[in-house]
């Protein structure tokens, strides 16, 4: 039972760390929780308080990257509310196209939800462009968190 148990736990950390590009995944909370397993599994003997509360801190610093992360990109260029609309339905509707979608669909939500907004290609444009650069700003930087929760992790249990 316990191979289960920590297969489970390791599961959730590859599945969190796919899950850091992938955004139908929440890839930092499923680290948090692979960890969190770990250190119950171990009896908290590598993986303590200590280390748990520095990875609690970084799992919410990526939440509230991610969830900043475009709006403050769209804001800096004068995005209006359907622009910000238009970016969240954009993400949704993006997750079902595969990869393109993914990487395109918030920049054509921001674009529609701007042209709409106030009818000037030019500004539609710029807005676009600048929720997308938001978002992969936010995507590098949930990348090196991951990364580091997985040394903050590795150096807790080999110390």
């Amino acid at each position: 039972m316990d191979i289960l148990l920590w297969a489970i736990a390791a599961l959730l950390v590859l599945i969190g760390l796919a899950g850091v590009v992938l955004p139908a995944l929440p890839g930092i909370p499923l680290m948090f929780g692979g960890f969190l397993m770990m250190a119950w599994l171990d009896g908290f003997a590598h993986i303590g308080t200590v280390t748990l509360t520095l990875l609690g801190a970084l799992t919410v610093l990526a939440w509230l990257i991610d969830f900043a992360s475009g709006v403050i990109g769209a804001q800096r260029v004068g995005a209006s509310t359907l622009a910000l609309v238009g970016a969240a339905i954009g993400t949704v509707l993006g997750l079902f196209a595969g990869l393109i979608g993914l990487l395109f669909a918030p920049l054509a939500g921001a674009a529609i939800g701007e042209f709409i907004a106030r009818r000037d290609a030019l500004q539609a444009a710029r807005v676009g462009v600048a929720t997308w650069l938001g978002m992969l700003i936010a995507a590098v930087a949930k990348v090196a968190i991951a990364f580091m929760m997985l040394g903050i992790a590795l150096a807790a249990w080999l110390i």
